[in-house]
């Protein structure tokens, strides 16, 4: 397998983004994003540490595990960092019940620093890290437009737009998500950056069932946060989850929980998404995907983005 081209693109690639994250602060960066062909990897960096995702490659072989373990030793010789600084993971589409869920392998925890924040990753354990690096610039918007406000945070995962919110003096914020795993990342976050208290609350139910109970009881958020998963069948879910059908009521709901001057920000990495013409009567909307989408993700866009106004 020849190797070259792959190496000296990585070479020449983090080079470049090393030198652009220096200037700008920024630590944890894509550098590698399916640049050949022949080569389908998104490569990001994590202080020091490596994550790498080998996708299906259209109309070609998948890579053997041969393959595959050459081209982690290339990373690792081109970027000269210990084999265990590197984790390489598989991605497939996913398709019914294959879900992105854990991996089978043990990881150890790392903290990561991002906008004067820290965060906490594990590059092997799940096939996510726990850190959306694509959405580091959404983050810094929420930071700007929640000054005072209550937040809610819908699908929080692992709680970063939760830090982000806090950090800009959010007044209080609910974190939303049905996993006890992906809660108590949330508070080991909140912790890290000295916001583990009564204002910041978690709330284990799925999102669909704690949008009605929070109509019903009218509670009200300054902002809202929407970033749902693609599919989700869930065991714990009392239905299926499917942004492309399901995205028009998750809105809708949300922007009842808005006060007079709220505002929704709603993302999804669906391909092919279309946003639901009936949303058009429900609040003004622009979609802010360019503003937000981060330089070194520019070269294969991550998903799309909208603002609402109550």
């Amino acid at each position: 397998m020849d190797l070259s081209a792959f190496t000296n693109r990585l070479r020449k690639n983090q080079r470049h983004w090393s030198k652009w994250a220096r200037r700008r602060d920024i630590s944890c960066y894509r550098f590698y994003d399916r640049d050949i062909p022949e080569f389908p990897l998104a490569i990001d960096w994590y202080e020091g540490h490596t994550h790498a995702q080998i996708f299906a490659r259209k109309g070609l072989e998948p890579l053997s595990e041969g393959q595959q373990g050459e081209i982690a030793e290339a990373i690792c010789e081109t970027l000269q960092i210990p084999a265990h600084h590197l984790a390489v993971k598989t991605r497939q589409r996913q398709r019914g019940l294959n879900q992105y869920e854990k991996t089978g392998l043990t990881g150890e925890p790392l903290v990561v620093s991002e906008g004067g924040l820290r965060f906490e990753i594990d590059l092997q354990s799940y096939l996510d890290t726990g850190l959306f690096l694509d959405h580091r610039n959404t983050r810094g918007l929420v930071r700007e437009r929640c000054g005072g406000k209550r937040v809610l945070n819908l699908f929080a995962y692992t709680g970063s737009f939760t830090v982000y919110a806090a950090a800009g003096g959010a007044h209080a914020s609910v974190s939303v998500d049905l996993s006890n795993t992906y809660q108590e990342w949330t508070r080991r976050n909140l912790a890290l950056n000295g916001y583990a208290d009564e204002r910041h609350e978690l709330v284990r139910e799925d999102a669909f069932q704690y949008l009605e109970r929070a109509i019903r009881e009218r509670r009200q958020f300054g902002l809202i946060v929407l970033d749902p998963p693609s599919f989700s069948n869930s065991k714990k879910m009392q239905e299926t989850l499917d942004v492309q059908r399901d995205h028009a009521r998750l809105i809708e709901s949300c922007l009842k929980l808005l006060n007079r001057d709220g505002e929704l920000i709603f993302s999804t990495n669906r391909r092919g998404f279309k946003l639901s013409p009936w949303l058009s009567d429900a609040g003004s909307h622009e979609e802010i995907t360019k503003q937000v989408v981060p330089e070194d993700f520019g070269r294969h866009s991550p998903y799309r983005c909208w603002r609402f106004s109550a």
